[in-house]
This record gives structure tokens, C-alpha cells and sequence, in this order.
């Protein structure tokens, strides 16, 4: 298996430091695109899953990253880019409301498939 491109040094956020999961990823899918190159690549989804609910955002600019630590506190959307080559996948999970822990689904895609 293929390594993910590992994060720049000191671009960890306050959550990458806690243990378990930040929130609830609820129904979770990945599409056909998605699978066909995680596989091409070897990575398996559940590492890309645990990086995401763990707050580690991936490959963000700052504002993005700042937006998923306010989304941790009111409970909407987060995001995460992970980029393999010259390939990146994204996780979204989508918000179920005002609440900071669960969320409707979690899903990984492509960019060219949002």
C-alpha cells in the first residue's frame, strides 16, 4: 500500500491531538470513481475515514481548516482533501443540524464527481 502525502511539518490542527474520533461520519459511502483509484493506488478508504474523524483535514488551505474547527463546534459540514500523485480524494460529511457530534453521511469522492 501507497502512502498518502503526509502532512507539512507543524500543520496539525488542536484536534489531530485527541484520541477517538470528533464526531459521528453517519451513513458512509465512497463512489465508484473514488474506489476505482483508491485502488489504483492502494489505499484503503478506512485509512483515508480514520485521518478525516480523527481532524487530521489533509491537504487545506488555512480557511478551510478554520471552517471544520467551527463545523466541529456547531455541527455543519466538514471537509478533508487528501492528494496522491496527481490525484486527490475529498471526504465530505454532511451536517444533520445544531448538533456537534453526528452528522447524516460521510462520503469520499472525487473532485470531478462533486
Amino acid at each position: 500500500m501507497k502512502n498518502l502525502k503526509q502532512k507539512p511539518a507543524g500543520s496539525a490542527t488542536e484536534h489531530e491531538h485527541q484520541s477517538g474520533p470528533l464526531f459521528g461520519m453517519g451513513q458512509i459511502a465512497a463512489t465508484p470513481g473514488a474506489l476505482e483509484l483508491m485502488e489504483k493506488h492502494g489505499v484503503d478508504p478506512a485509512t483515508l475515514l480514520s485521518r478525516h474523524v480523527n481532524g487530521d483535514w489533509g491537504d487545506l488551505c488555512k480557511s478551510d481548516r478554520m471552517a471544520n474547527d467551527v463545523a466541529l463546534q456547531d455541527g455543519s459540514r466538514l471537509f478533508s482533501a487528501y492528494v496522491m500523485g496527481p490525484d486527490k480524494f475529498w471526504i465530505i460529511t454532511e451536517a444533520v443540524g445544531a448538533d456537534d457530534v453526528t452528522r447524516a453521511s460521510t462520503c469520499i469522492l472525487l473532485p470531478s464527481e462533486y
